[in-house]
């Protein structure tokens, strides 16, 4: 089993949908004195006036003074108001940090030490400070959505200190396999257990041939290679089973941030994580390998790719998460890595379609990234089984850029 990408630091292709955004319909409504209950402009609320962000600053005659932009007005509607009539300390906050990282920049590799008005701002700051507004409402909306998307307890949040990059443009959230034309996931099992403790009994992995998957603690104890079934919706047994751990979806907390060593969008834990726990599991458009081989060819003119071949008994197909997919998307590729890919099989227990799922392999801190290994050659699993040999894979010699001691120095 592998992961067949190109530079895993290049940039990638994402998706929010493509709708008229809520404020254009509120600043439209308003521009031209309509009422619309569906986007919240009713007649009692249609000349009212809340800061968004703020745009500008000046001192005259000793006053301070901001530029403000009101909440679902348009630009045309922005006012300088003195700063004894602002109650937004928040917003005030937010407007100095991002003035004194842009000057901090701009600062930063030259020798002398740049004068700052004090009365005014450059146009060069005020416009990155616009800029830095506007992307955080849209990154906390995309933050929205995905919360609104997922299926599972642990919240997702969006960062970014880095950069200006916005949400991404061709990216859908999904919470499990999405099928491709022609292709068809089965996902009713044909039998389940009747067990009244399935710690104990024999259990769908018995009558898979294989061990229990997990420890009393929901640990994982087998080793990489190994399958897992867990109960499925056919089984007696209820939701607090001991074998529905894949299942029962992502508990941690996680965010999406923007990586400071050029790797794009990055993964971390806002909570700690127990070593050999289940952290994710990796979704996205099914496809045939005939259709991975010609999608490779595109991905890699484009310096992307998301391609996971399911190998785990044949090699028919591949999982893309170039257009559809979860968290797991934005996760990085390391040589040293602190996640383990495993098989679940579940409902749909065709060894062909085997689901993905990102156990750790040691205890993870809160705030640290979490990567895993595009070749699977970490954490156990050093099988020449493991490495793709496969021409699409020997088409570009990829540089590693995860900065791990052990890193090999290429993905292929």
């Amino acid at each position: 089993m592998r992961v067949a990408t190109a530079d895993p630091c290049a940039p990638r292709a994402w998706c929010v949908p493509c709708l008229v955004s809520l404020d254009t319909l509120q600043e439209l409504c308003r521009k031209e004195k309509l009422t619309c209950k569906s986007i919240g402009i009713t007649k009692r609320n249609l000349n009212n006036y809340e800061v968004e962000y703020l745009c500008d600053y000046k001192v005259v005659k000793d006053m301070e003074y901001y530029l403000v932009k009101w909440k679902g007005w348009p630009d045309s509607t922005n006012t300088w108001e003195p700063l004894q009539n602002l109650k937004c300390p928040l917003l005030l906050q937010q407007f100095f940090n991002d003035k004194h990282n842009y000057l901090s920049q701009v600062k930063k590799g030259k020798a002398i030490t740049l004068k700052e008005n004090h009365r005014a701002l450059k146009p060069a700051v005020a416009e990155y400070i616009v800029k830095k507004a506007k992307q955080r409402i849209a990154l906390q909306r995309w933050q929205d959505e995905l919360n609104r998307r997922k299926t599972h307890k642990g919240m997702i949040f969006v960062e970014n200190t880095v950069d200006l990059e916005g949400p991404p443009s061709d990216f859908y959230y999904i919470n499990e396999y999405k099928p491709a034309p022609g292709i068809s996931l089965v996902n009713e099992a044909t039998f389940g257990c009747s067990c009244t403790d399935c710690f104990f009994e024999k259990c769908c992995p018995a009558e898979a041939g294989v061990l229990l998957a997990y420890n009393k603690n929901q640990q994982i104890k087998i080793p990489p290679g190994t399958p897992i079934y867990e109960c499925n919706s056919r089984c007696q047994c209820g939701p607090d089973c001991p074998n529905r751990i894949v299942q029962k979806g992502t508990q941690y907390s996680l965010c999406i941030f923007r990586t400071s060593n050029g790797c794009g969008w990055g993964v971390k834990t806002l909570v700690k994580i127990k070593r050999m726990s289940f952290v994710m599991e990796y979704v996205g458009e099914v496809i045939t390998s005939e259709e991975a081989e010609r999608r490779g060819q595109l991905y890699d003119n484009k310096g992307i790719t998301y391609l996971f071949d399911l190998d785990y008994e044949s090699d028919e197909f591949t999982v893309d998460a170039a257009r559809y997919g979860n968290v797991s998307h934005f996760v990085n590729h390391s040589c040293d890595p602190n996640l383990q890919v495993f098989n679940v099989f579940i409902d749909n227990l065709d060894t062909r379609l085997p689901r993905i799922a990102l156990f750790s392999t040691r205890t993870i801190n809160a705030g640290e990234e979490l990567t895993f290994d595009y070749q699977m050659k970490g954490s156990g699993d050093v099988s020449s089984d493991s490495i793709d040999h496969s021409p699409a894979k020997k088409r570009a010699r990829t540089v590693c850029k995860c900065g791990a001691v052990t890193c090999r120095g290429y993905l292929n």
